[in-house]
């Protein structure tokens, strides 16, 4: 007989969430047209941290994927005039990435459909549940570093 593994449930069980959210969330993005994929909604958040425009490398570091990847998901939203390259005013062999307005609209729309998401998500739990998985998930993700977006 075979005992159970408690840990490799909850592994599972954050897995399918996490196959969940991204699912509804892709729904919502479809939902209001906003012409955007998963990836690219979190490069623009991303991009809205910067108070100064990145390179493509402080994207890709701070969004944990290979610069290629970056160079992708700016192609497209460029091609949509979500974001433009803009040279470096000290250094015109960099190239540096910034929203455009259509850029900072959409970013607006993207936090609305995510707050509806994250409704449907949670509408299971009660407000004192919904505390408690935010203290929860601060913790898991202060384990790893504090890394966010």
């Amino acid at each position: 007989m075979t005992t159970p593994d408690p840990d490799g449930l909850l592994a599972e069980q954050l897995l399918r969430l996490t196959r969940r959210v991204h699912r509804i969330q892709k729904r919502h993005l479809e939902r209001h047209d906003l012409g955007v994929t998963p990836a690219q909604s979190r490069l623009l958040r991303t991009l809205a941290h910067y108070a100064s425009p990145p390179r493509m490398a402080d994207l890709a570091e701070r969004l944990e994927v290979v610069p290629r990847a970056v160079t992708t998901l700016v192609d497209g939203l460029e091609a949509n005039g979500k974001v433009r390259r803009v040279p470096d005013p000290a250094n015109r062999r960099v190239t540096r990435i910034e929203l455009t307005d259509e850029g900072r609209t959409t970013l607006r729309e993207l936090r609305g459909a995510r707050r509806l998401a994250a409704e449907e998500i949670l509408a299971p739990l009660t407000e004192k549940e919904r505390q408690v998985l935010g203290v929860l998930l601060d913790t898991l993700i202060e384990g790893d570093g504090g890394k966010t977006c």
